[in-house]
Order: C-alpha cells, then structure tokens, then sequence
C-alpha cells in the first residue's frame, strides 16, 4: 500500500512538473483598451525558459505581412506559476504608417485542465518612441506547435551586443574551434552559435577542450562565430581561449562575454593562391 501511495505521489509530481514547463510557442489574442491599431489581434511568445529567467520573441500582428516583432526578458515564479516579462526592444516591424509599436510588460499566470494549456493575465505598455502610454489589455495564450513566422535569431543574440573581436582569412574547408577556460578554471558555462544557429550549448569550460567545427568555402565565404556567456563564473566576466586551426594555420583568441556582450569572430574564404 505504501509502495502504491508513493508511486501516486510520484506521478503527480511528474504531472507538475510537466504542466509548468513553459517553453515553447504559445498563441492567442491580446485585446486591448479603445484606442489602439486593432482592438483585436494576434499575438505570439517564443519562451525559452533557464531556471526562473525568462528569454524569448513576441510577435504582434493582424497578419505575417504585419506584424511587430520584439526581443522580450523575465521571470518565472514556478511556485505560484506566475511570470513577468518585458519586451526589451522592437526587432522589425511592418505594420501601417499611421502606426507605432508598443513595447509591452505583461503579467501572466499558468493554467490548465489536463488537456489545455493557457497563459493568461494583462499587459500595458508604452510607445517605442516613449512618448505616450498604450491603450492597456488582456491576453489569453495556448501552447502551438509550430511559428507563423520564419526562425529569427536567439534572443540572447538580439538582447546583447555582438562585439567583433577578429576577422579570420581561411582558405581551408574545415576549421576547428577549441574552447578553454582562460586561466582559473571558476565555472565558465558558454553556449556557441554559428550564423544564428546553436552548436554548443551550456558546456562548462575547463582544462579539456569544448570542440566545434566550421564548415566554410567559396559556397559559404562567411561563418559568424559568436560565443555566449551562459554565466560569469566566480571570477566575472566569463572568459574564453579558442583556438583555432584551419589547415596549417593557427590562432589564438581571448574571448569575452558578459550579460551586456557577446563575443563575435567572423570567418572569410579565401581562395589559395
């Protein structure tokens, strides 16, 4: 009987769990005040979630040919299952003229019956251009599988700035990028994205390398490295040695990320002489 009570208490646990995961895409309407663009329309959150804070992409549009995208933070309570986030910045908007994007905070809270699941709660907002107050509303979201929109960048590569520490002439098709702590092994934690796209992700630097390739030729004459500071260690910033070899030749790179920066290498082809 013990063994069965316990094996209930588990399940549910799981059940929880599960239930509370929030990342993903979730879709609805956001209605708000008289006084807006629309007085109904869609909105989309792109949520990543890492421990309680929150990174992610909203999209606000009548249609994918207008629409406002924006590059959004927050946190994440999983005991009352309740969030805040605040857009950070507009990434792109096509919308009409007469127009201007809001930049929103909304205030959210997880439900669900079993079956559904919802984000509900209100926003308000103000103006890109800071100089009124949004028309506040409400806002009622379910999970979706799939985005009406094109991939668009990590948020983390849209919210920091991109600093270009070197531009490297290859003129080999496979480079290989080694990543170490830079000195005093104090938990580094990087994630690695080429041209956009993950290839590592979370890994802890130590003595041992963090190894990656990039593929480039006269069909892909430029990569974009960028390394991300997943955390800043117990030694701030959070710091990196790549080394890099293409073919015979060999570099040696000191990066460096932060929550303001990340570090960016740009690759170019170079046809052998």
């Amino acid at each position: 009987m013990h063994r069965y009570l316990v094996f209930i208490a588990l399940v549910a646990t799981s059940f929880c769990a599960t239930a509370q995961n929030i990342n993903g895409i979730w879709k609805g309407k956001l209605v708000m005040e008289p006084g807006g663009c629309f007085p109904v329309y869609n909105i989309e959150l792109q949520i990543q979630l890492g421990g309680a804070k929150i990174l992610g992409t909203s999209y606000h549009y009548s249609d994918t040919s207008n629409y406002v995208r924006e590059v959004f933070e927050g946190l994440y309570d999983s005991t009352a299952k309740s969030m805040i986030i605040d857009e950070q910045k507009v990434a792109t908007f096509r919308i009409p003229p007469d127009c201007i994007p809001c930049i929103k905070r909304y205030t959210l809270s997880f439900h669900t019956d079993g079956k559904e699941e919802q984000l509900r709660g209100s926003w308000t907002g103000k103006t890109m251009d800071n100089k009124s107050v949004c028309p506040p509303g409400t806002i009622v979201m379910t999970r979706i599988l799939e985005s009406a929109f094109k991939p668009s960048l990590p948020p983390i590569l849209e919210l920091r700035k991109n600093e270009l520490v070197k531009e490297i002439f290859v003129d080999t098709g496979n480079v290989k990028l080694d990543f170490y702590d830079n000195g005093q092994i104090d938990g580094d934690t990087i994630s690695v994205y080429v041209n956009g796209s993950p290839v590592v992700s979370r890994q802890m630097l130590t003595g041992k390398p963090v190894t990656t390739y990039v593929r480039i030729d006269h069909r892909k004459p430029q990569q974009e490295v960028i390394m991300v500071g997943e955390n800043l260690g117990s030694i701030p910033p959070n710091t990196a040695l790549m080394i890099v070899n293409a073919g015979e030749k060999r570099y040696q790179l000191y990066l460096t990320s932060d929550d303001k920066k990340n570090a960016l290498v740009r690759f170019i082809y170079e046809k052998p002489q």
